[in-house]
């Protein structure tokens, strides 16, 4: 799998993850992780096709059972649904057609469907390894610090 650029090795447990687990390797947690509008509820769009409907519902309720999910990664869902959806399409004229189908011509070519299915499965890696989706990406973020005023006169204007 692809990790973040420059970066190589096992993706780290989501901090959320850490926690439930009561942090079993005892590391420093990531307390300047970004904290999102975090939701109970969202119903998939009504553009989404019957399979990505399906993962939908398969995944985004383990993703807010376990807090991790926010309203600002739902494109990211959806993104990986449709994707989903695609390489189960394509996988399906594989299982229909096989991995060499004849050309036109009556010469033995690659099925078309693999390349589709090798696209979606990418599609599916990628957007797993985005905020979102992939927690164990979460992990590895900061969230922004004010920063801090070196004026001594700062905080009579403040205050």
């Amino acid at each position: 799998m692809p990790g973040v650029a420059g970066r190589s090795g096992r993706r780290p447990k989501p901090t959320a993850k850490k926690v439930l687990a009561g942090n079993p390797g005892k590391r420093a947690l990531n307390k300047q992780e970004p904290s999102f509008t975090e939701i109970t509820h969202v119903e998939p769009p009504r553009w989404m096709e019957p399979l990505a409907v399906q993962m939908w519902e398969t995944v985004l309720p383990e993703l807010l059972a376990q807090h991790i999910v926010c309203v600002t990664d739902l494109h990211i869902v959806e993104a990986f649904c449709t994707a989903y959806a695609n390489w189960r399409s394509a996988q399906k004229l594989v299982v229909e057609h096989g991995a060499i189908m004849t050309s036109a011509m009556g010469s033995p070519i690659k099925n078309p469907a693999l390349t589709a299915a090798k696209e979606s499965m990418a599609q599916m890696v990628t957007t797993g390894a985005l905020l979102g989706l992939d927690p164990s990406s979460r992990s590895r973020l900061t969230g922004g610090k004010k920063a801090k005023t070196t004026n001594p006169f700062a905080e009579l204007i403040e205050g």
